[in-house]
């Protein structure tokens, strides 16, 4: 059974970071599309960084360009988003997800992937 738990969250001034973690059981990441995720009070879900399978394509969205990087420990089987420069527009409720490739299924767009979280929520003080 797939299964991830995101960790990291918190509450932290504008101009801090954070780092969350997503941990996943009952699988391995590898073969795997990865994303992350969030969605703030009264707004739709938006995909924020997705990687491909074997990491050589990923996309994140304009608003997180230069500030969230996303790494991967196959060891620990955890994936990561580092959280640097935050805004208080950040907040939001975090989450990671994987998407099963195959059957037409591609790792983008950034959206509607297979399996979720929990979700962590972030909150961004200014």
């Amino acid at each position: 059974e797939v299964h991830l738990v995101e960790s990291g969250g918190g509450l932290v001034q504008a101009g801090g970071s954070l780092r969350l973690s997503c941990a996943a059981s009952g699988f391995t990441f590898d073969g795997y599309a990865i994303g992350w995720f969030r969605q703030a009070p009264g707004k739709e879900r938006e995909g924020i960084y997705c990687i491909s399978p074997r990491h050589e394509a990923r996309y994140y969205a304009d608003s997180v360009n230069g500030r969230f990087t996303m790494s991967t420990d196959n060891a620990k089987n955890t994936v990561y988003l580092e959280m640097n420069s935050l805004k208080p527009e950040d907040t939001a409720v975090y989450y990671c997800a994987v998407r099963v490739l195959g059957r037409g299924k591609s790792w983008y767009p950034c959206a509607d992937y297979d399996y979720w979280g929990q979700g962590t929520q972030v909150t961004v003080s200014s």
